[in-house]
């Protein structure tokens, strides 16, 4: 049976991708006994916890008693046990290991983040994934290891439970580890950001200091990136309003202290900051330009290709990445969730509509969920059906992920919906199709249909009640030709809006907002997200949209319409009929930390 590999000292860069590489190849060769050995080794660690002994496993550890006896579950299964852990329940519950902390979802459950439940050896097996990357994309692209990675890389709020574990995001937590805090030196991880400008709490400091480094250094740069699309695009929005400065502190070599207050990171900086008035008057004159087209490959000319999120919502970013970079090839390398890191990919060069992943059979046990589309498009499960193996999955089939943990979760659903895009030996590769119920999402906020309704629901009842006004039909679109991109909703409304005060309907946009989750509110109190726009159509134009959507071969008798639009005639169609919008007038509250554990156990 294959073994993960140990991280060593390898004598140099070759013989540990070698080594890695064979990993890959062997766990893929055999991995349905990977797959069972791993699945025997979760339920015989935690054979005597609580949520097995509950369901009746009674220590058995095979496969086939595992699946006539565990459900299916949903976050909601088990929130009573997170609940009693979060409280400070230090016996078995889910795991027999500890819980060290909770990871914290980018989805959402009744409003708030979900909580993952996780073990300290969780880090190893992420930090094994990760050093899996630089030697599939070196079979691609010789010569990574001669250069740097310029990657904007950000912590984010955390809280603790009442019982004092953290909770926070899983790269706040991956970030913050020793595992990557002492890593040893990896081709992968060498990056133009040190540290201290990476775990800068200050997110205005911390993409500041990590710009700047990374123009300092940038004929070493031979890749650049952020985890999603959104961010990277941010980071060069960032540059676009702030290129004046950069260029002062690089001609002098001196820091701005009004601008970089924390000690830690003006010592990092200055460890590479050093006067250099040619290389400030190159950045200026390039930013001075009219058009910044193609600005990535004029400031780091050596960049072979931006590694970044493309997949899903993410993809409506790939034309703004094609024009700030002259084409270069978007990379999107792993597939990981807070609940679990999965797989990665094998054809990184390839294009971004093709990208599939290679879960490695040791990072969990996985089963999938078959999920067929009903003729009006919508996601069903079929919920009669037996759940599917790794390695029993048919080509071209669509999935719902669902995974067993070492760190407590068992047959619970991921939420993502995968196609099987072909084979890496007995190991099946996906492509991922879109998160489950998402309708909106601008960076990692994911919003559904029914938060949606509830929260024009909201904005309908507290503002325009009073004036007598109906709204007759809605729609929305994620709109990200602004930076930060933003949500846009289309409202009909019966009669004329002219009598009513233009500050009802930004009201309207703050109420919506206030009525979205945790997720949303703290990405635009971050400025990841712009201000919720309403936009007013004219009368008649959701029955134009319909007529249109009948042209395009829709029945009328099963048209209904539809919630979120992305088809760009359709868009445009709803821009054309316009006649008035506005704008959130400020943030919405957000308040990180203890208080929301109101929320979610309270």
């Amino acid at each position: 049976m294959p073994e993960e590999p140990k991280e060593t000292e390898w004598s140099s860069v070759d013989e540990n991708n070698k080594r890695k590489l064979e990993f890959i190849e062997d766990v893929t060769k055999n991995a349905d006994d990977v797959q069972k050995r791993v699945l025997a080794e979760i339920l015989s660690r935690n054979a005597h916890v609580e949520y097995l002994q509950r369901h009746g496993l009674n220590g058995k550890s095979d496969r086939d008693n595992f699946k006539k006896i565990m459900p299916v579950i949903t976050y909601e299964d088990i929130l009573p046990d997170i609940t009693r852990i979060a409280n400070g329940d230090v016996s078995p519950i889910l795991c027999s290991e500890p819980i060290t902390e909770f990871l914290t979802s980018s989805g959402t459950s009744g409003g708030e983040r979900k909580m993952m439940p996780t073990i300290e050896e969780e880090l190893e097996r992420r930090s094994l994934l990760y050093s899996l990357l630089m030697p599939v994309m070196s079979q691609f692209v010789p010569g990574l290891d001669k250069g740097k990675g310029m990657y904007f890389l950000f912590i984010k709020c955390e809280s603790k439970t009442p019982c004092g574990l953290p909770a926070r995001p899983v790269l706040t937590s991956y970030y913050k580890s020793s595992q990557f805090k002492d890593r040893p030196f990896d081709p992968y991880t060498n990056y133009t950001s040190p540290n201290e400008t990476i775990l800068c709490p200050d997110s205005y400091q911390s993409m500041y200091s990590q710009m700047l480094c990374g123009l300092c250094q940038n004929e070493e740069v031979l890749r650049v990136g952020a985890v999603f699309a959104s961010g990277f695009i941010r980071a060069i929005r960032f540059l676009e309003k702030h290129w004046t400065l950069v260029c002062h502190d690089i001609r002098t070599g001196t820091l701005n202290s009004s601008l970089i207050t924390d000690p830690s990171v003006r010592d990092a900086v200055m460890q590479i900051l050093r006067p250099n008035p040619s290389l400030a008057d190159f950045i200026e004159s390039e930013c001075r330009k009219e058009s910044w087209e193609g600005i990535i490959t004029r400031l780091w000319p050596n960049t072979k290709y931006i590694d970044v999120i493309v997949t899903g919502t993410m993809s409506q970013y790939i034309p703004t990445l094609d024009y700030y970079s002259n084409g270069l090839p978007l990379v999107c390398t792993m597939y990981a969730s807070s609940e679990c890191y999965f797989g990665v990919n094998l054809d990184p060069l390839c294009k971004p509509s093709d990208v599939s992943y290679t879960l490695i059979p040791t990072m969990a046990y996985f089963e999938f969920l078959p999920v067929h589309r009903d003729n009006v498009k919508s996601l069903c499960e079929k919920e009669q059906e037996e759940l599917v193996d790794l390695v029993d999955v048919k080509l071209g089939e669509e999935y719902e992920l669902v995974v067993t943990t070492y760190s407590g979760l068992y047959r619970y659903r991921v939420g993502d919906i995968l196609r099987v895009a072909g084979f890496k030996n007995n190991a099946p590769q996906f492509n991922f199709v879109c998160r489950k119920n998402v309708i909106l999402s601008i960076d990692s906020d994911k919003t559904d249909e029914v938060e949606l309704q509830n929260a024009v629901k909201n904005a309908i009842n507290c503002h325009l009640k009073p004036f007598n006004t109906r709204l007759t039909e809605y729609t929305s679109y994620a709109d990200t030709t602004t930076i930060p991109g933003h949500y846009v909703l289309y409202w009909e409304i019966n009669g004329s809006f002219i009598s009513i005060p233009p500050s009802v309907f930004e009201d309207c946009c703050l109420t919506m907002e206030e009525s979205l989750d945790s997720v949303y509110r703290q990405h635009r109190a971050f400025e990841a997200i712009g201000p919720l726009e309403i936009k007013i159509v004219e009368n008649g134009t959701f029955d134009k949209l319909m007529d249109y959507a009948i042209s395009l071969g829709a029945s009328i008798n099963q048209y209904k319409t539809p919630r979120c639009v992305k088809f760009a005639p359709i868009v445009e169609l709803l821009n054309s009929r316009v006649m008035s919008s506005f704008f959130s007038p400020k943030c919405p509250k957000y308040s990180p930390g203890l208080k929301q554990w109101n929320n979610i156990i309270g």
